[in-house]
């Protein structure tokens, strides 16, 4: 290959590069803070029901993030609990993931299973009242325990709440977490431990949330866990890595690919914004909605 046009192919990408991180530094460094008034719907293609969840947005008053939300297109808020439904019904809008008990002490341990179903059981009835879809569930922290053994525990526990989890036609999601940054002995932290899971509880309801920050952590490789897994997932988390932020430029996923690949796969539920801003919220969380327009 000719190495002059070899030195100006690179030249010119890198300075592509630089240009557009300066374009997008002066973008973020000018943002002015805009309320929920000001949101502008951004959501026009619509093949990925957007969501976000309600913890990342914790300065901005729930009924003014609902009425954002709606605006923006979104079609519900993620991680809450059956006092939120009549403000989201409200604003027409869904509870997308509905929380139930704590993530350090969950399904793996049978010490944990009375408590942890009966949360569960109660957001799945409140689920069933208002027609919303999913309900979170954890196995908990390793704690020593061997990951087969793990699994074991969590599929008794999930085979006592999977027929009324049918029955009331409410999917119980298993998330995956990352055990190397943010959630230290979390045990579900490989796609192949929720998948085995699923496939011995035997359930069309009992599917996991796919959260892709987490995932890239652990594992990468996203769109191909995708395609091949999709038939298990029923719920996903965005967020950028490193650092949990904006799904922007700043950080190493490219999420409109990621979109396409869940487009693509046929499914039909939610992807939830779980990511901490480090700007204005409303802007990023719009500009958030528009890059997953695919």
């Amino acid at each position: 290959m000719n190495s002059d046009r070899l030195s100006r192919r690179t030249l010119f990408r890198n300075g592509s590069i630089v240009a557009a991180g300066a374009v997008a530094g002066a973008l973020v460094r000018n943002a002015r803070a805009i309320g929920p008034d000001e949101v502008e719907r951004v959501v026009k293609i619509g093949r990925i029901n957007q969501s976000a969840s309600r913890w990342c947005y914790g300065k901005i008053k729930f009924e003014d993030l609902c009425a954002a939300a709606a605006k923006i297109g979104l079609k519900g808020l993620d991680l809450l609990g059956p006092s939120d439904f009549p403000t989201l019904k409200k604003h027409g809008l869904v509870c997308t993931m509905t929380s139930t008990h704590g993530l350090s002490n969950g399904l793996n341990d049978k010490k944990n299973h009375e408590g942890c179903l009966e949360r569960i059981r109660d957001a799945i009835e409140a689920n069933a009242e208002y027609g919303f879809p999913n309900v979170i569930t954890f196995p908990g922290n390793r704690r020593g325990m061997p990951d087969d053994v793990g699994v074991e525990n969590t599929v008794e526990a999930l085979k006592k709440v999977a027929g009324f989890a049918e029955r009331k036609k409410v999917n119980i999601c298993l998330e995956y977490l990352n055990s190397k940054v943010d959630h230290k002995d979390y045990m579900f932290d490989r796609t192949a431990w929720g998948v085995e899971v699923c496939k011995k509880v035997g359930s069309d309801r009992i599917k996991i949330l796919y959260d892709i920050y987490h995932a890239q952590i652990m594992e990468g490789d996203i769109i191909r866990t995708i395609r091949n897994n999709a038939q298990y997932i029923a719920h996903y988390h965005t967020g950028g890595n490193p650092g949990r932020h904006e799904i922007d430029e700043s950080q190493e996923l490219y999420y409109p690919a990621i979109m396409r690949a869940i487009a693509e796969s046929g499914y039909k539920g939610y992807v939830a914004h779980e990511f901490v801003p480090t700007r204005d919220p409303l802007t990023s969380l719009t500009e958030a909605a528009k890059l997953c327009d695919v």
